[in-house]
């Protein structure tokens, strides 16, 4: 009679498919490892991900690299200017064959949805995306649709700064549940780029590693992993910080609560624990919080705004006490 498998022996079991897609990406992201790492944390606590930086660093072959590493449905939408909410949804059209308004589905009924340089098109066009983001359904004339599931959004943008961007409103921020910046890589990384693109490590060579249902499962049990209460309240004190702070005309939210408490658990799935460490809270808080703050104009600096609310954040989580 077999026993049924602990905790400790779930985690071992579907961590080491985690450990799989985690070595397939940095096979193609050389020398962003942190950035690798973040992606598959965002993937296991059922978040979304938002990836920044100048043009041709990488944003779009890391969700290229995602899509073609997990075993599951993908769809890439290259947003502009003149775009519509129904180019990412869809559209219900007349049949006169059967007489009644037919649902086509847009690109957004996918697993894997890679929203390329999403500040590009209009504020209208990128609220589109806030029900499938938050809800995995999507809604068309009063019709409901469920999205599939795994459903991930990997969203790429420009900093605000280049021309032709509109800024993503907060809500649209707040759904992601993390940002990540991918910034030039250093002279040893480069030199690897440059020699894989005549190797075998070429993202056409790129072969899926876990399936659909695999990440479903590796979800599921990310969300057994244990959490203290003493680590709850040290996540709610930074928060709370946030929201008083002169420096933020913003704090986060309740939601960004929600989602570093997701991610430290992803997060120690990740190291084959079966409990999450105040290290992970810690680790996590920057990338989760600082894309949900806004920071006073008061404040303003020569720094770039996204440079300001992370040295700001920094400095603030620093200033809390770790619990022991």
């Amino acid at each position: 009679m077999s026993h049924p498998a602990t905790q400790k022996e779930i985690v071992q079991n579907t961590g080491n498919k985690a450990a799989q897609l985690e070595n397939a990406l940095r096979s193609i992201i050389r020398g962003k490892d942190d950035v690798v790492r973040l992606a598959i944390v965002a993937i296991l606590a059922r978040g979304h991900l938002l990836i920044e930086g100048v043009p041709g660093v990488g944003k779009t072959t890391l969700g290229h690299a995602i899509a073609r590493a997990i075993h599951c449905t993908f769809q890439r939408v290259q947003f502009t200017s003149d775009m519509l909410p129904s180019d990412v949804l869809g559209i219900s059209i007349y049949s006169s064959l059967e007489q009644k308004f037919e649902f086509k589905p847009g690109p957004v009924f996918t697993n894997v949805l890679l929203a390329d340089e999403i500040n590009r098109t209009t504020p209208k066009t990128q609220s589109a995306l806030l029900e499938s983001m938050s809800e995995n359904q999507v809604t068309v004339d009063g019709q409901s649709h469920p999205l599939p599931q795994p459903f991930l959004v990997i969203a790429t943008q420009n900093p605000v700064e280049h021309h032709g961007t509109y800024p993503l409103p907060e809500s649209q921020m707040d759904r992601f549940l993390m940002r990540v910046k991918m910034g030039y890589p250093e002279s040893a990384s480069e030199r690897e780029i440059l020699r894989a693109t005549a190797g075998a490590a070429r993202l056409d060579d790129l072969q899926p590693v876990v399936t659909g249902e695999e990440v479903v499962a590796m979800q599921d049990a990310v969300e057994k992993i244990r959490v203290d209460d003493s680590l709850l309240d040290y996540a709610l004190a930074i928060v709370k910080k946030t929201r008083e702070s002169e420096y933020f005309s913003l704090g986060v939210s309740p939601r960004g609560s929600l989602m570093l408490y997701r991610a430290s658990q992803a997060m120690a799935f990740l190291e084959g624990r079966t409990f999450a460490t105040p290290s992970d809270f810690k680790s996590l808080a920057v990338p989760v919080f600082a894309h949900r703050v806004v920071v006073d104009a008061r404040y303003s600096s020569t720094l770039k705004k996204t440079e300001q609310s992370d040295k700001l954040l920094t400095e603030l989580v620093e200033s809390v006490a770790v619990p022991v």
